[in-house]
């Protein structure tokens, strides 16, 4: 729980003799708040912050973030040294339990959430209802929500032991679920889950591999998808993270929770970003048209956007995206993609948009999204499957930030407030008197 502060906030209402003094709020880095609880009872009025972006919904010991200097804590731990010596099941221990595991902890950790990853054998059928060409999303959203129908045996979340058990079961089975939808889409056998392999590799496998033939696990691969899973698995209280947290704030089992996150971050302005940064990069074709391009994002009357650059939270250079574009280029390399036109365009225009005052004096530096659209493309993921996959890495950061607001005695429904601007109270008029 945030520390009050030895300083204070006095507000006056102007025109009035009310004020009111508001304690000031300090977490164990970052800058203060202050608690405007009591604002309404003591002045009636209330705040007003379209999109909550100078407003603290809560508080929280699980993600740090400092936009202006580009830093990631997970726990205190930066994120450049967990990608660097960690892997994806031993930052999910961390992220849930506050503490990286010791060697029994991580085994017994890893078989926990490894003995989970099948699915009932019901939910197979369940897919059928879905058409073929639906959206990897949309099948996610019902599946995941669907998991409260197939495990009643954990939804009490008041129980602790509850809550544990829906953490390793939401872990271990979105690869799963996220493997079968596409493999529902493609129109090819579902593939199970091996217990053998680790985290990553067993997605890669769920996800690339039929039944005719033996499929090997690239280790290059599976260490870049292990990358990318650290690194988007959690992000503080973004769209999807406070989505989960309003839908927990109900009293809603674990599984509507998180499949009410994987709706939320769905919208291309969230998940779908990285997605979209292929889809900009294919329109210009060639680094020939940079410059035309830039031109049109920076004409105002243009609605021209610059994909994977900037961030609502970074206003420095994205300290992931700076940690996968090594990544990028390993796959590439181990690929056999050499001089790879997306990836000569990709880094052509950063080049460009870096040395632009434009977007230097607005701070619009590459984010993680610019990068990890083109690793999937080469680790053979069809676009649709971008944001899914980033539901996957997700989850654990969503299942972190429930169980915590679960533990928290301060834990209250949300209800935001609002400014009405529409009409004033009037009276009903009779169909044959109005004009």
């Amino acid at each position: 729980m945030s520390a009050p502060a030895k300083r204070s906030v006095t507000i006056t209402l102007d025109g009035s003799n009310r004020s009111t003094s508001l304690p000031l709020l300090s977490g164990s880095v970052g800058p203060d708040v202050f608690d405007i609880r009591k604002l309404y009872g003591d002045l009636g009025v209330f705040t007003y912050d379209p999109g909550y972006g100078a407003t603290a919904s809560c508080d929280s010991k699980i993600t740090y973030i400092d936009g202006d200097e580009g830093i990631l804590l997970y726990r205190g731990y930066p994120i450049e040294q967990l990608a660097e010596k960690s892997n994806f099941l031993e930052v999910c221990y961390l992220l849930l339990n506050g503490e990286l595991p010791n060697a029994a902890e991580a085994a017994e950790f890893h078989d926990g959430v490894m003995r989970h990853t099948m699915l009932h054998e019901q939910l197979r059928t369940f897919y059928n209802g879905f058409r073929r060409d639906a959206h990897p999303m949309a099948v996610m959203c019902g599946v995941v929500g669907a998991l409260s129908a197939f495990y009643h045996d954990s939804l009490d979340i008041h129980d602790v032991e509850s809550r544990r058990i829906s953490a390793f079961r939401l872990v271990a089975k979105l690869p799963t679920i996220a493997a079968w939808a596409h493999k529902y889409a493609v129109g090819q056998p579902f593939v199970y889950p091996r217990n053998d392999l680790t985290y990553a590799e067993n997605f890669l496998y769920m996800f690339h591999a039929v039944p005719a033939e033996e499929y090997k696990v690239n280790p290059i691969l599976s260490k870049a998808m292990d990358l990318i899973m650290i690194l988007h698995a959690d992000h503080e209280q973004n769209a999807s993270t406070s989505t989960v947290r309003l839908a927990g704030s109900t009293g809603a089992n674990p599984f509507a929770c998180i499949a009410a996150g994987i709706a939320s971050l769905w919208g291309p302005a969230h998940g779908g970003a990285n997605e979209a940064v292929l889809k900009m990069l294919a329109e210009i074709g060639s680094v020939d048209n940079i410059k035309e391009f830039l031109a049109d994002v920076k004409d105002k009357d243009n609605h021209t956007k610059l994909m994977g650059f900037g961030h609502r939270v970074y206003k420095n250079y994205d300290p992931r995206a700076k940690i996968i574009q090594k990544a990028c280029h390993d796959v590439l390399e181990e690929l056999g993609i050499k001089g790879d036109p997306l990836l000569d365009l990709a880094m052509e225009l950063e080049k460009i948009a870096l040395s632009d005052p434009y977007f230097i004096e607005r701070k619009l530096y590459p984010n993680v999204d610019f990068y990890s659209g083109i690793i999937l493309k080469a680790m053979g993921f069809p676009t649709s499957m971008f944001t899914a996959l980033f539901a996957v890495s997700r989850t654990v950061g969503w299942v972190s930030q429930w169980k915590e607001m679960m533990e928290d005695p301060q834990q209250r429904i949300g209800r935001p407030r609002q400014i009405y601007t529409g009409a004033p109270q009037r009276d009903y008029v009779p169909p044959a008197r109005r004009g």
